[in-house]
């Protein structure tokens, strides 16, 4: 396992950093997700995220059941706040202080630790202000209950005017955890070279594209049974903006490459996102222990400068890198 710092902080974090999410919470699910946890642990992983929204806490307490027993200095934690929790409530979301201090207090208990290294905002938060917002996580950090701060879909703006009052608050905002792919690079315009002048590093979700950059899609072919495409809860209306035709037959095109490379097209979508020196670390999740042990084979790979090239003449145009669409991850309304 290859580590790295997170942002300019002090933390070492494995690269490959496990995901943790559930959608239904049976107990067929958590029993795989627990095997997930330990394939993870046992292939050098020490670094895990997971948020409050998950399963609606859920996720949490699986997390924290299957690292119950582990030596938690050894450990880095992570997990996020804004989305709605519990009944969803008026006050069961978002980023207010009541939220904030609640969330916390209600993540420690479902993980079953005394504080998460990182504790980070979901989303940003437009009926708050962002004062009260900061001096919400400072306190909490303040009280033990998490060690450093981070944000997740922020925009390049949003994070320099959080940035600076983390800095009068004397707390450590380290890092964002936005989405990024060798599809969706959105961030490349304006929050990494933000990132980089403030010392945040990325966490970035969804490296593989929803499962797209595997190649198991192919165009014109039904998708594969039990696939995220044909998940009705949620999952194919993710993955939806990736499964035409054009793309699918461009990421066709990256099997020869990765194969070059002696790498499987997964390999090679994550070692893509690790190429960036502002990543930190890839989020992968993983619905079968062995796709945990493939993903880990993308630590410390690196991919030659043609086989870049080549990575960026196989997409051409069906890469979306607008940097004006980071901004609607947004919420424009109360998600309640």
């Amino acid at each position: 396992m290859e580590f790295r710092y997170l942002g300019r902080s002090g933390m070492q974090i494995s690269a490959i950093t496990y995901g943790n999410w559930l959608t239904h919470g049976s107990q067929v699910e958590n029993d795989v997700a627990t095997q997930c946890v330990r394939t993870a642990l046992d292939s050098g992983i020490t670094t895990f995220d997971t948020a409050d929204v998950y399963a609606n806490g859920r996720a949490e307490e699986v997390l924290g059941a299957a690292l119950a027993g582990e030596r938690r200095e050894s450990l880095e934690v992570f997990t996020k706040v804004y989305w709605p929790v519990g009944p969803g409530g008026r006050n069961d979301q978002g980023l207010s202080r009541k939220h904030i201090l609640e969330g916390i207090d209600g993540s420690l208990r479902r993980l079953g630790m005394d504080y998460v290294d990182l504790y980070q905002a979901h989303r940003y938060d437009v009926f708050t202000p962002l004062e009260e917002t900061m001096q919400a996580f400072a306190d909490v950090v303040r009280a033990g209950k998490a060690l450093y701060i981070g944000v997740s879909e922020w925009t390049a703006e949003q994070i320099r005017e959080a940035h600076a009052l983390a800095v009068e608050l004397g707390v450590s905002l380290v890092s964002s955890q936005p989405q990024y792919s060798m599809l969706h690079r959105i961030i490349e315009g304006e929050v990494v070279p933000t990132c980089e002048e403030l010392g945040l590093g990325q966490i970035v979700w969804s490296p593989i594209a929803q499962g797209v950059l595997t190649g198991k899609y192919k165009p014109g072919e039904d998708y594969p049974a039990g696939s995220r495409a044909t998940d009705e809860s949620g999952g194919a209306s993710a993955i939806s903006r990736f499964l035409n035709d054009d793309t699918l037959t461009r990421v066709q095109a990256l099997a020869p490459i990765a194969g070059d490379l002696g790498l499987s097209m997964a390999q090679l979508a994550v070692a893509w996102v690790l190429q960036n020196a502002n990543v930190s670390a890839a989020l992968v999740g993983a619905s079968r222990p062995e796709q945990v042990a493939e993903n880990v084979e993308a630590a410390g790979v690196r991919i030659p400068d043609d086989a870049m090239k080549a990575i960026d003449a196989a997409l051409g145009d069906v890469v979306v890198s607008d940097p004006a669409q980071v901004a609607r991850s947004t919420p424009r309304k109360r998600p309640a």
